[in-house]
């Protein structure tokens, strides 16, 4: 497994437009584009940073996504009260500093700042 890094990571979500518009108002994340054209049940989003994921219109829940961003405490403050918190804003014991939300099909959006 040396040098395996996550390429792709997708979440299985029960409304595609309903998630699609939590993660572009909530978080600020743009779409990249959807697929297939005919009937989209598959959405694949960048941000600012370069992070990529993708949304996909499925059964099956529980993914988890970990950002690494510059100011959690920021973020944090944005996010807290427009989010359901699985874990508040912390300091952990190996140097990092983190927080996770849900979005609404209950996947975990993890963001910390290493170091």
């Amino acid at each position: 497994m040396a040098g395996t890094r996550l390429e792709h990571a997708r979440a299985n979500v029960a409304d595609l437009a309903a998630a699609v518009e939590w993660y572009t108002t909530v978080l600020g994340f743009e779409v990249e584009s959807y697929w297939p054209p005919e009937a989209p049940n598959y959405v694949h989003f960048v941000t600012a940073a370069g992070a990529t994921f993708a949304l996909m219109e499925a059964e099956g829940r529980g993914a988890r996504f970990n950002f690494t961003v510059d100011d959690p405490d920021a973020l944090w403050a944005r996010l807290k009260d427009v989010a359901v918190v699985i874990e508040p804003l912390f300091d952990t014991a190996y140097g990092t500093r983190k927080f996770t939300i849900a979005d609404p099909d209950g996947n975990e959006l993890g963001f910390v700042r290493n170091g």
